[in-house]
């Protein structure tokens, strides 16, 4: 399992190169009208457990950074307490904080546990939810991209 941890993180490391370009924000992950999740709700992520676009109609501004819903109860829910809706790591690959980079995620690959949810880089060489999960070991996985958050978070992409 170790040796598939150090072939991921090499491989993360390379891939870095090619997302940089995609990223312009520090610690959101953002396109350039300022939309988080790439337009995906927050509330369907942690009360519904499912990944769901967003509509332009139902949209609320919180630090900055614009978050769709898929309705305007959802709307009323993230406004009622925003900070817990907001993505851990900015909406950054969470395995990719673990690892020290910053990597763009597919929204549809993300985990929700402990109240949170953890979005994770997936294209056709690399699965970050499964190599996350395979390691069986959330709260080692979570104290390490917290970490590295802490400087990532202040770095550009």
């Amino acid at each position: 399992m170790k040796n598939i941890m150090k072939t991921s993180v090499l491989i993360l490391a390379l891939m870095v190169g090619i997302t940089a370009f995609a990223q312009d924000k520090m610690a959101n992950n953002l396109d350039n009208s300022n939309i988080a999740l790439q337009g995906y709700s927050p509330v369907s992520y942690l009360d519904l457990g499912i990944a769901q676009k967003g509509l332009k109609e139902y949209k609320s501004e919180y630090e900055k950074v614009v978050y769709y819903f898929t309705s305007a109860e959802q709307k009323a829910t993230f406004d009622k307490a925003p900070s817990k809706y907001k993505p851990q790591y900015g909406g950054f690959c969470a395995f990719g904080a673990y690892a020290g980079a910053k990597f763009r995620p597919d929204p549809n690959k993300f985990l929700v546990k402990d109240g949170k949810y953890f979005l994770f880089l997936y294209n056709l060489e690399l699965d970050a939810q499964q190599l996350w999960m395979a390691e069986k070991n959330h709260g080692k996985l979570v104290s390490m991209a917290n970490k590295n958050w802490t400087k990532l978070s202040k770095t550009h992409n």
